[in-house]
């Protein structure tokens, strides 16, 4: 009731459109990929919708450890959904792998987590409509957001409506471009083509300073990190040997999910 009274005061004052957007802005949804429970708790404070968690930070996210998951569903009141993908690299699965991931998605349900991230593509770069869908059947009664697999998808609308087909509920792109930003055209255009019948969720490069460029695109959702990075607590520091081939930040620092930054851009998208 209380939401139908602000409504309708903000109707009095504004165009229809200008409503629309206003509306839009407000009542965005904010969803932080965490890798850590500091970056979950940080997340939740902040006031973000829901957590997307992950493990496998340095390949782009990849499924977090089942005590990972255990404990952000414990600490998380907030909305917790979890990455579904056994490796780095493409999108195209053999049967072992989906193996995997299929008693991926019963372990998150039994823990409690809200939804499941994955996404699978055929080799010719379509999405994999069948084996999708077998495993967004397999999530219920948790949510499916369909992952940055769409954004190397051979065709974006093709996808886009295919992705509908499997039943998942979400799509989180980056408009088939390193940042959302630059893809922001393709976004809008994926929005109008949805007319509703998924939610599209921008991801890549989102911060406060773009917020509201990328929301005025009508998604429904901002999917970002917040990163930041604070040295760790090792006084003593081995040099010349490392655990990782690559690593973009210092081996003694800590990546995590900035409080300070997600809630700048939640600020943003209110002024």
């Amino acid at each position: 009731m209380k939401l139908v009274i602000f409504v309708k005061e903000i109707a009095l004052h504004f165009s229809g459109l200008q409503t629309i957007l206003i509306l839009s802005f407000l009542l965005m949804q904010i969803e932080v990929c965490a890798f850590s429970i500091e970056s979950c708790l940080n997340a939740q404070r902040a006031g973000a919708r829901r957590v997307e968690l992950c493990g496998g930070l340095y390949e782009g996210g990849t499924t977090p450890s089942v005590g990972l998951i255990q404990k952000a569903r414990e600490v998380l009141s907030i909305q917790l959904y979890v990455m579904v993908r056994p490796r780095g690299g493409d999108f195209c699965y053999d049967e072992e792998e989906l193996e995997v991931m299929r008693f991926d998605i019963e372990a998150a349900k039994k823990m409690g987590a809200d939804g499941v991230v994955f996404g699978i593509l055929k080799p010719d770069g379509q999405v994999d409509i069948e084996r999708t869908k077998a495993l967004v059947d397999l999530a219920q009664p948790m949510g499916v957001t369909f992952h940055r697999a769409f954004d190397v998808a051979s065709d974006p609308f093709e996808a886009l409506e295919a992705v509908i087909a499997t039943g998942a509920e979400r799509i989180l792109t980056s408009g088939q471009q390193n940042t959302a930003l630059l893809g922001k055209e393709l976004i809008h255009q994926l929005v109008e083509k949805a007319q509703g019948r998924i939610e599209i969720m921008a991801g890549s490069g989102v911060n406060a300073d773009n917020a509201v460029l990328l929301a005025k695109t009508g998604v429904s959702a901002l999917h970002l990190t917040g990163k930041s990075v604070r040295k760790g607590a090792m006084v003593y520091q081995k040099q010349g040997v490392s655990m990782a081939s690559v690593l973009p930040t210092e081996e003694y620092e800590i990546t995590y999910s900035d409080e300070a930054k997600i809630k700048a851009l939640k600020e943003r998208l209110k002024a």
